[in-house]
């Protein structure tokens, strides 16, 4: 079963240095969907050890399997605008509508 339009909870404003999680989920897809979060438009990296996230200077973790986009202490820099896709390889992938950050 192809996913449906994902869930995004995306907070509008943040404190900076505090953990901000944003989510996103769908029920509808079968087998269960991953989710790929993108930030103005670009995909975000999923943080893999410690080497090339390290590298880009990566703030966050992604979970593509949860939906999940964790940050442990959020900056300036992360504000912009989010959405995420979801897709299981079936049909195609569908995004959130896209949601504005402010730190």
């Amino acid at each position: 079963v192809a996913p449906t339009i994902p869930v995004c909870e995306v907070p509008s404003s943040a404190m900076t240095g505090t953990v901000v999680e944003l989510s996103c989920k769908e029920t509808e897809g079968s087998p269960p969907s991953e989710y790929q979060w993108y930030k103005n438009g670009v995909p975000l990296l999923e943080k893999t050890g410690t080497g090339s996230a390290r590298a880009a200077n990566i703030t966050y973790t992604m979970n593509k399997k949860s939906g999940t986009l964790l940050f442990n202490t959020v900056t300036r820099n992360d504000t912009g605008e989010y959405y995420c896709e979801a897709s299981n390889g079936i049909g195609l992938s569908q995004k959130c509508s896209v949601k504005r950050m402010q730190v």
